[in-house]
């Protein structure tokens, strides 16, 4: 099989990319709100939240070594069949229970879903030319992926607002929506994607997912020897944390002060829109930004930019304020996401690549799960404001674990055990 040029390697990440992404981007503006329209109290749905997080949590290395064991492909294409029937139940459920199995079947297609694309990306361009920079195009990656989310949440806002579909709860359009466009996401996987064959007939593909511990071993081995990716795994411990002040709480404040649900909705939509091109502005900012402060501390000063956004979306006392601050912590989160990527990947190799990037997301699940569950109790007990200020803190005192990569990056010695052949970091 020829392999892929760098540019047609890019071209279908990105195109994937969006497929991958305007799904969320059309259920954003509906995914706290539809629930809690259905009766849910705001403890219920972040005990459902956790359910999704402990899910995650539990199969994020299995899928990543998965992935690396039996090819990025075939685990995608599994992940896209899982998000359609999630999406599919979330249009009935009706109850605490089925929106837990919601949540619960959304976490295993996030598990699958968490690294495989980028990995795939990363090792087809390595394939042709070992020394190209990665920087680019997984800054390309944040902003497309920042375009998306902002159509779909645009298309989402616009048709709760027009309601198209008379004696149809406009809540649940966009859902509808999702499903088709996941349906041709599936197909695109299935098409687009290209790479050596890892495993031929059930038995060989048996004989692959039985190496998928060892995999897992390796991608451990690998944490244990380097100090920068410990670090770096360590920050998605307090992001995972902080991150549900703007990615769940925010639709929730929001309807403080605009007067419900449906309007919160209705006006959500274009919000998240404008903040996420934002984000994908904040993405492709990330290789000017890596040039003049370097990768480590443009992370580092995200996170604390984040922190002090969250912070003013919690003290703000109206909507405009809210959502000025909402767009301001989306800009600096596309950013932070971009320079973590590249700093992650730097210390990855092929082999292990998924998994690494699983074991990145991986840490994060127990914590995003104990800070759904307790920031929304928090909210409940005494305000949603509160509750962001807690979040924005834990998001903020992240920056210092940049430190090690920073470190590296200027040629000091970086004190671990020497690495193996087979697992020389990448330059």
């Amino acid at each position: 099989m020829t392999p892929l040029s760098p540019r047609s390697a890019l071209r279908r990440f990105l195109a994937l990319t969006v497929l991958r992404w305007v799904t969320p981007g059309l259920m954003f503006p509906v995914f706290v709100l539809l629930p809690l329209s259905r009766g849910l109290t705001l403890s219920q749905l972040g005990l459902a939240f956790g359910v999704q997080g402990l899910v995650v949590f539990a199969l994020e290395l299995p899928t990543g070594g998965l992935a690396d064991a039996v090819g990025r492909r075939w685990v995608l294409v599994v992940s896209a069949v899982v998000a359609l029937a999630s999406i599919g139940l979330f249009l009935v459920a009706d109850s605490f229970a089925l929106f837990a199995v919601v949540f619960a079947l959304h976490g295993v297609y996030r598990a699958l879903d968490s690294g495989p694309l980028e990995a795939w990306y990363v090792d087809t361009v390595h394939a042709t030319d070992p020394e190209a920079p990665i920087e680019k195009g997984l800054s390309a990656h944040g902003t497309v992926l920042g375009l998306a989310i902002a159509g779909g949440s645009l298309a989402s806002g616009a048709l709760i607002a027009l309601e198209p579909l008379p004696g149809v709860d406009p809540l649940i359009v966009p859902v509808l929506l999702a499903l088709v466009i996941q349906t041709i996401g599936l197909i695109a996987m299935a098409v687009l994607m290209r790479e050596p064959r890892r495993a031929t007939g059930w038995r060989g593909l048996a004989r692959s997912a039985m190496d998928t511990p060892r995999t897992i071993a390796e991608g451990f081995g690998l944490l244990k020897r380097s100090r920068v990716l410990l670090a770096l795994v360590a920050v998605e411990l307090f992001w995972g944390f902080g991150m549900v002040t703007f990615e769940g709480l925010m639709p929730v404040r929001l309807s403080e002060v605009a007067g419900g649900t449906q309007a919160a909705a209705a006006i959500t939509g274009p919000v998240v829109a404008v903040a996420w091109l934002a984000s994908a502005g904040g993405s492709a900012l990330t290789p000017l930004l890596g040039r003049w402060f370097g990768i480590a501390p443009t992370a580092a000063l995200m996170r604390i930019l984040q922190g002090l956004a969250v912070a003013a979306m919690g003290l703000a006392a109206g909507v405009v304020g809210i959502i000025v601050a909402y767009i301001a912590c989306n800009t600096v989160h596309g950013t932070s996401g971009a320079a973590h990527m590249t700093l992650l990947h730097r210390q990855a190799v092929s082999s292990v690549r998924a998994t690494v990037v699983s074991l990145n997301s991986w840490v994060a699940q127990p914590a995003g799960a104990v800070g759904t569950i307790a920031l929304t109790a928090l909210a409940d007990a005494t305000s949603v404001s509160t509750a962001m200020l807690v979040g924005a803190a834990v998001l903020a005192v992240a920056a210092p674990l940049y430190r090690p990569a920073w470190r590296q990056s200027r040629g000091s010695p970086e004190p671990v055990s020497p690495a193996p052949a087979t697992l020389e970091k990448l330059s």
